[in-house]
């Protein structure tokens, strides 16, 4: 059977009811499977990715082969401290502004 090119045709989107040329028209497909919608090029929704996890292979390996662990661990596990909190490893000084106190007389 043979069909016209149909240059000049046109449909309406089963979605929106609007009228477009027939070359614009396309299948809506869901979760890889077609509806038998078709709909503007403008308001197709596109199947995500994320809906095949679980057909789609993949390999997430989480532990590496021969590890070298990082050897500055103590130094980058290091305590810092100010005046009047302080300790021994004082490495910064710091000041806002100054505070006055008054007592009652």
């Amino acid at each position: 059977m043979s069909y016209t090119s149909g240059k000049y045709a046109f449909g309406y989107c089963d979605k929106t009811g609007f009228r477009y040329p027939l070359k614009d028209l396309v299948w809506e497909y869901v979760d890889g499977q077609r509806t038998g919608m078709r709909v503007g090029r403008d308001v197709v929704d596109p199947d995500h990715p994320q809906n095949f996890l679980g057909r789609v292979r993949v390999v997430d390996p989480q532990s590496l082969l021969n590890p070298r662990p990082d050897t500055s661990l103590e130094e980058s596990r290091a305590f810092f401290g100010w005046n009047p909190v302080g300790n021994e490893l004082v490495y910064m000084v710091g000041s806002v502004g100054t505070v006055t106190v008054s007592t009652g007389d």
